[in-house]
């Protein structure tokens, strides 16, 4: 009973968040007069199984460590769409694509290496070119990874012109955790997408912006977010194994 309930519950609070997102996409489109494309990315990490199930709904799942997404992903549906956004090492890139077939995207590449590392791993394992995103870090927190606003053109240029095996797709940050910052952090992603549609000579429509979680995803929408990474207020608090 309460795997269904708790499923049942993961359900109605997923339609919740699609109907806010659904309106704050049609008051985004007005207020910047130009297209405001966007979809849903459920963030199914350490929550209840059973709950995990619905993100079959959005047709896209994320994972933010290589060894959950190869350790737990067997028990998924491969409808679902693989996005890895945690920070990925490059000896741990290989365990990754071979352990994930249905991997859909990369969305944390933050430099050359571990964009060279993806591409010969690809290419090794002869899958289908990955579509990647350059992690941008917005609020400047050392403790954040991610590319300088300054120095994500050129790493965008590198993966589109050097990495045959890996599609460049756009951008992704992650906000300051107080949200007092949040507006800027976004504000900034946007303009980096404006420069690096201009160096590669691609329209905007083109380069997706990755950025939105659970707190603030209603204006991250609201700013011309692609993709809104959604996990607690779907699934509910986290759950860590208990230490012994």
């Amino acid at each position: 009973m309460a795997s269904v309930a708790a499923a049942e519950g993961a359900a109605a609070a997923l339609r919740s968040v699609l109907s806010r997102a659904r309106s704050r996409r049609r008051r985004g489109r007005v207020a910047r007069r130009g297209p405001c494309g966007w979809w849903r990315l459920a963030r199914p990490s350490r929550c209840p199984s059973s709950a995990a199930s619905t993100t079959r709904a959005t047709a896209a799942s994320a994972r933010t460590t290589s060894r959950s997404s190869s350790t737990r992903r067997p028990s998924f549906p491969r409808i679902l769409k693989w996005h890895f956004i945690g920070n990925l090492q490059s000896n741990k890139a290989r365990a990754l694509l071979a352990g994930v077939p249905n991997l859909h995207m990369v969305e944390s590449v933050d430099d050359e290496k571990i964009a060279n590392r993806l591409d010969r791993v690809v290419a090794d394992l002869g899958r289908k070119p990955l579509k990647v995103l350059v992690q941008v870090n917005t609020s400047g927190e050392e403790s954040k990874f991610g590319v300088d606003p300054s120095g994500c053109a050129e790493l965008a240029k590198h993966v589109k012109l050097s990495c045959p095996n890996l599609v460049f797709s756009g951008l992704m940050t992650i906000g300051m955790l107080d949200y007092s910052s949040t507006p800027e952090n976004f504000k900034t992603l946007a303009n980096c997408r404006k420069e690096v549609c201009k160096e590669l000579g691609i329209p905007e429509e083109q380069c997706e912006l990755s950025m939105g979680m659970s707190a603030d995803f209603e204006q991250a929408i609201e700013m011309g977010s692609t993709n809104v990474r959604v996990g607690s207020t779907i699934f509910g608090a986290r759950e860590y194994p208990k230490k012994n």
